[in-house]
């Protein structure tokens, strides 16, 4: 079951303002050209979702009830706004007051070039987006309005990208606001950077985190009929590269089987409960047979999000990057930074986890092992074994740092193994993070960024920037142009600022 089209029943609504003052034949022109710069978003290729226009708005009550429907209408996701004209931003105040949808401002004009021949003053009096935006941008400053800002015709690949990934981010808060994660017990004991407050993470992002008994999960798996084992075992069969040993005459087929047994009743469970995300933990198997593995790697392939040792805060991030990232190229999934190559100037990172690592990371055909696991005192779990494919990536942490959440990403190259991994029967991802290994760490330690990511490869820095300013959360980026003493200046003023901006 694959991941269901997160953009096919949403949208976002197209605004336009204007005032009364141009007589009705200007009005008609502005609504006629504000339609044709919808159309060309709605249009674009690089925009997933569709682009509604909307009337023309002319004076305050019918902003501030436009602003009231967006937010009662559940499939807008969010507005996009353009001062046709010139909109007196006293007018806006009422609306923007009740702003509850995320807003990306355009600052866009009908025309590409200007008729330089022709130009009067009627054409004067209909292209006013150069000063109308910024009357308009003032009351959002003023008023403290997070939006995103995006300059340039509305046929320019480059606008069309930037308001996709917009569009993509802002349909991944979306989905967080109706989040609700499953936990299979609690979180790993002693671990810090695992816990955090759940209350504030509904309250902050409108996900809902709650436990559940493993053995509620045990009662699912042991219930599953023998058929839908038989299913999934032969879908395994085509598409996995199935070991000896784990085929149907093989001595550890029934560990295959249990496996699939294991994914049908976490299949069930999420599916009965209306989650998107989950978690579970070694320390508290209850009745399984086996530690999760090839069961999580395939619900994470199918849009699950997922965190480990009890992680609902990485769960998180792998479900808001499935979304942001769907029909794009590449993947998402749980990672940690395991372990280093420290030679002088080629430093690498390898990550890993025990078992759950996404197969949508790579796309080769992986195989399908079992192996001793050496923690969590079950049988040797089942697990897809693959290598990321090469390519632009992310990670992406999130801690809570007691007053707030805080995003920590850092852009990072995947690259092939050096030499290969016989011996490694995980999923795994090689890479360089930008600037360089030592001072990417150094930083991600002083941010106290957590030791489980979620790695993309699907999406750039850009839509993690969106979602940050869309839910008000801290984000800190490590990139090639980090250095450690910027970076610790702006811990600290981050610091400050969260702290005034929450009041007391």
């Amino acid at each position: 079951m694959s991941m269901q089209d997160p953009f096919q029943s949403v949208e976002v609504w197209f605004l336009t303002g204007s005032q009364d003052l141009y007589g009705p034949d200007v009005l008609a022109q502005v609504a006629s050209q504000s339609q044709q710069v919808a159309g060309l978003l709605d249009a674009a290729d690089q925009v997933p979702v569709r682009v509604v226009w909307k009337p023309v708005l002319k004076d305050s009550e019918s902003i501030r009830r436009t602003m009231l429907e967006a937010a009662a209408v559940d499939r807008c996701v969010g507005l996009i706004a353009w001062m046709h004209t010139f909109s007196p931003a006293k007018m806006w105040l009422r609306g923007l007051s009740v702003l509850s949808k995320p807003l990306l401002q355009l600052h866009t004009q009908a025309n590409i070039q200007l008729p330089w021949s022709v130009i009067d003053m009627d054409f004067m009096n209909l292209n006013q987006a150069a000063h109308g935006d910024r009357e308009f941008g003032y009351a959002l400053t003023r008023m403290a309005v997070p939006r995103k800002v995006v300059v340039g015709h509305a046929s320019d690949a480059r606008v069309q990208k930037a308001v996709g990934v917009w569009a993509r981010a802002a349909v991944g808060n979306a989905v967080l606001r109706s989040l609700r994660l499953a936990r299979f017990g609690d979180n790993m004991r002693q671990v810090a950077v695992t816990e955090g407050d759940k209350t504030e993470a509904e309250i902050r992002f409108g996900v809902s985190v709650n436990t559940w008994s493993v053995n509620d999960l045990v009662e699912r798996v042991d219930a599953v009929p023998e058929g839908d084992v038989d299913a999934l075992v032969q879908e395994y069969r085509e598409r996995y590269d199935v070991m000896p040993e784990l085929r149907s005459d093989g001595e550890r087929h029934e560990s295959l089987r249990y496996g699939a047994r294991i994914e049908a009743g976490l299949r069930s469970f999420l599916a009965d409960g209306a989650f998107g995300a989950f978690t579970t933990n070694f320390e508290d198997l209850g009745g399984l047979r086996q530690l999760p593995g090839l069961g999580v790697q395939r619900l994470t392939a199918d849009g699950y999000g997922f965190g480990p040792e009890g992680d609902w805060k990485t769960a998180i991030l792998v479900k808001v990057a499935k979304v942001m990232g769907y029909g794009l190229p590449g993947g998402a999934s749980l990672m940690e930074d395991y372990t280093y190559d420290l030679t002088p100037g080629r430093e690498l990172v390898l990550g890993a986890h025990m078992l759950e690592v996404c197969p949508s990371l790579t796309t080769a055909r992986p195989r399908l092992d079992i192996h001793p696991l050496g923690i969590g005192g079950r049988e040797d779990p089942v697990r897809l074994v693959f290598e990321a494919d090469p390519g632009p990536g992310l990670v992406v942490a999130m801690s809570d740092m007691r007053d707030r959440f805080r995003l920590v990403a850092n852009v990072v190259n995947v690259l092939p193994a050096p030499q290969q991994l016989p011996r490694l029967p995980v999923g795994h991802a090689v890479w360089r993070p930008e600037p360089d290994l030592p001072t990417s760490a150094a930083a991600w330690l002083l941010a106290g960024a957590a030791h489980h990511t979620v790695m993309t490869t699907a999406l750039g820095i850009e839509a993690f920037e969106d979602l940050a300013r869309m839910s008000g959360t801290e984000l800190v980026t490590i990139d090639r142009t980090t250095s450690v003493p910027v970076f610790e200046r702006e811990l600290r003023w981050n610091s400050v600022y969260h702290r005034v901006a929450s009041g007391v």
